[in-house]
C-alpha cells in the first residue's frame, strides 16, 4: 500500500535548469573571447571541473560559479581579465536571484495528491538557496516535511523514509532526474513517477537505468501525476 509521496523541487515543481543553461551560455561567450570554443572543448572542460568539485562545493549556483571561475582561468591559461571574472560572479548571483516559476499544472497536481497521501519535498542543493525557493514557491505548507539534502542517493532516501516510519515499498518519488529521483528509490524497493524536463544537466542523467522499469511510470506533464500514482498504488 502506498503511504508516502515524495516530490523533487527543481524542474519538477519549478523551473531551474533553464537558468543554469543560460549561465553556461554566457560563460562560453566570455571564454570565447579568449579561445576557440570548439578547439578548447569549453563545454566538456567546464563539466569536468564541476564534476570534480561536487564533493567540495556541493550542488547549486554557488558551486557552479566557483567552478566557472576555476575553469575560465584554466581554459584561458590565466589570461581572463578581472572584469570577466567579476562578470562570472554576477552570473552566479543572477541564478541565485531567479524567480520561482511553477511548472504548468503542478500546484493542482500537488494539491490533488495531498488529499490522499502524506507528501514530502526532497530536494538537493545549497541550503539557503533551496529554502528561499521553497518559500517563494508558496507550496511549502502542502508538505508533511521538507528535506534539503546534499546528495539524493539510497542512503539519503532510506534515512528520510525511516524518519517518516514508511517502508520503501510504500513510497513513490516524483521527479525529473533518473539519477537522483528515480533510480535510488527503485533500488530501495520503492516506486517512481518520472516527469522529464526539456533540459537536463548531464550529471543528472542515468543511461544505465531502463526507462521501461515496471516500478516506474513516465508522464508528460503534471496533470498526469495523480493518475500515475493511482496506477502504481494498484500494481
Amino acid at each position: 500500500m502506498i503511504e508516502l509521496i515524495g516530490f523533487d523541487g527543481d524542474d519538477t515543481l519549478w523551473q531551474s535548469q533553464d537558468f543554469y543553461d543560460a549561465a553556461q551560455a554566457e560563460f562560453e561567450r566570455i571564454v570565447g573571447t579568449y579561445v576557440d570554443l570548439a578547439d578548447a572543448r569549453v563545454h566538456e572542460r567546464l563539466l569536468a571541473v564541476e564534476t570534480r568539485n561536487i564533493h567540495v562545493f556541493g550542488y547549486g549556483a554557488k558551486g557552479m560559479t566557483l567552478s566557472m571561475i576555476e575553469a575560465a582561468f584554466d581554459i584561458t591559461a590565466g589570461l581572463i581579465s578581472s572584469q570577466h571574472l567579476h562578470r562570472l560572479v554576477g552570473i552566479g548571483k543572477e541564478v541565485l536571484a531567479h524567480p520561482v516559476n511553477l511548472l504548468p499544472g503542478i500546484r493542482e497536481a500537488v494539491e490533488a495528491v495531498a488529499v490522499d497521501y502524506r507528501i514530502v519535498l526532497i530536494t538537493k542543493g545549497d541550503l539557503i538557496h533551496q529554502q528561499a525557493k521553497v518559500a517563494r514557491s508558496d507550496l511549502g505548507d502542502l508538505f508533511h516535511r521538507i528535506e534539503i539534502v546534499s546528495e539524493k542517493d539510497p542512503a539519503a532516501y532510506a534515512r528520510v523514509l525511516a524518519e517518516c516510519g514508511v517502508e520503501a515499498s510504500s513510497f513513490v518519488m516524483v521527479g525529473n532526474s533518473l539519477r537522483s529521483d528515480i533510480a535510488p528509490v527503485i533500488e530501495l524497493g520503492g516506486w517512481g513517477v518520472y516527469m522529464p524536463y526539456h533540459s537536463t544537466w548531464s550529471l543528472e542523467t542515468n543511461p544505465e537505468f531502463a526507462i521501461g522499469n515496471p516500478r516506474m511510470v513516465q508522464v508528460d506533464g503534471a496533470e498526469a501525476i495523480p493518475a500515475a500514482i493511482a496506477r502504481l498504488a494498484a500494481a
